[in-house]
């Protein structure tokens, strides 16, 4: 169940702020093998659950974080490199977008609602994705990544930069995530949230004002408010 409309007769939603991974499509058994195949390259070998606790954080801590659990020498530029890379290769012919995804970024549109992209990977990652899934860039009003804010989430920094790129204020903006992380930014930046129950329960992510199984389900009232 869904908030309370704040009016029936002025919309209040402005903006939709999506994040990337877990919401239009999913890649992370892909990076996860890419920075695996790196840190082998590098002579050293790493359990793929050794990325599980770094997901969602950027690609910096996503790989330097593991090296350090492993104590392995890492080269933050030229070893992320190589695993894009080797990403690149992974996804080619292999990456979709989810449910409803497309259908759902058309109606933004149609409802004269701005779009961003807002994720915590970084921008070659994202470009990677989009034109996987068949998704240009150009379609997004903005696109923030990782590496344009310092506080990644659950703090609200990505929602907030989104945000002001759109020229929307947070508070009427909606957010649409797949992690409890992401939840909480989404809330701390003072919008209102969609959860997708792609990587987490609907309990975990009670935190939201609506929760869905995808974006082909979602209430149609998200975007409508």
């Amino acid at each position: 169940m869904g908030p309370a409309p704040l009016s029936n007769t002025i919309a209040m939603i402005r903006a939709v702020l999506f994040d990337m991974d877990g919401v239009l499509l999913d890649s992370e058994r892909y990076i996860c093998r890419a920075g695996a195949e790196m840190f082998r390259e590098k002579g050293y070998r790493v359990d793929p659950g050794d990325f599980t606790e770094f997901t969602g954080m950027g690609e910096n801590r996503y790989l330097g974080g593991v090296a350090e659990k492993n104590r392995i020498p890492f080269d933050l530029e030229k070893d992320k490199a190589r695993v894009y890379e080797i990403y690149s290769d992974l996804v080619k012919a292999q990456l979709s977008p989810f449910p409803g995804v497309k259908q759902f970024i058309a109606r933004c549109l149609e409802l004269g609602l701005k779009i961003a992209l807002a994720s915590s990977a970084d921008r070659v990652k994202i470009d990677i994705n989009l034109a996987e899934i068949g998704i240009p860039g150009s379609t997004f009003h903005a696109i923030v990544s990782g590496l344009d804010i310092e506080h990644k989430k659950p703090a609200p920094d990505i929602f907030l930069k989104s945000a002001e790129l759109l020229g929307v204020p947070p508070g009427n903006c909606l957010v649409v995530e797949d992690a409890v992380s992401g939840v909480e930014a989404g809330k701390a930046a003072g919008a209102r949230v969609l959860a997708l129950t792609t990587s987490f329960t609907a309990n975990e992510l009670s935190g939201a004002d609506w929760i869905a199984g995808s974006l082909a389900n979602a209430d149609p009232q998200v975007l409508r408010w």
